[in-house]
């Protein structure tokens, strides 16, 4: 379990862009499972949309990245230290449930390939045991 003072040592984002609170559980280089808070004080929800607010699907698909990054950051060797993950592209994103302020968002990412520095992951954003998005996200490890 990772706090987000730990999650800040990971990830290069920072607010309003850094979408994981915490990290549930990590099975390194493997499977990880997240978790944000979706806050009414979100700054997206100033126009997305003021009279019903709703966490965008955008949002949710870079939160499940940050995840997959995570993943990512935990099975790194030591010739990989400070590589950089970018987002490589997506497939078959399905948005089932809205995601609105007050819901806690669990994200799940595991991995089923990767190929020298690029990787694909199937990841799964729920809230309250439904299915809110899933989508495969693929992700690229970068030398700096």
């Amino acid at each position: 379990m990772l706090n987000l003072e730990e999650i800040k040592k990971i990830l290069p984002h920072r607010y309003p862009f850094l979408l994981v609170d915490r990290v549930l559980e990590i099975r390194a280089g493997e499977y990880c499972q997240a978790l944000k808070n979706i806050s009414g004080n979100e700054a997206v929800f100033q126009g997305h949309f003021p009279q019903k607010a709703v966490f965008p699907g955008v949002m949710i698909i870079e939160a499940l990245a940050q995840t997959a990054g995570i993943v990512i950051d935990s099975g790194k060797d030591e010739t990989e230290s400070g590589s950089i993950v970018f987002f490589a592209g997506i497939n078959n994103a399905k948005f089932r449930v809205p995601v609105v302020p007050g819901d806690q968002l669990i994200l799940e990412t595991t991995l089923s390939n990767q190929r020298r520095n690029f990787w694909v992951f199937e990841g799964k954003a729920s809230v309250a045991g439904k299915l809110a998005a899933q989508a495969e996200i693929k992700l690229m490890l970068q030398p700096t």
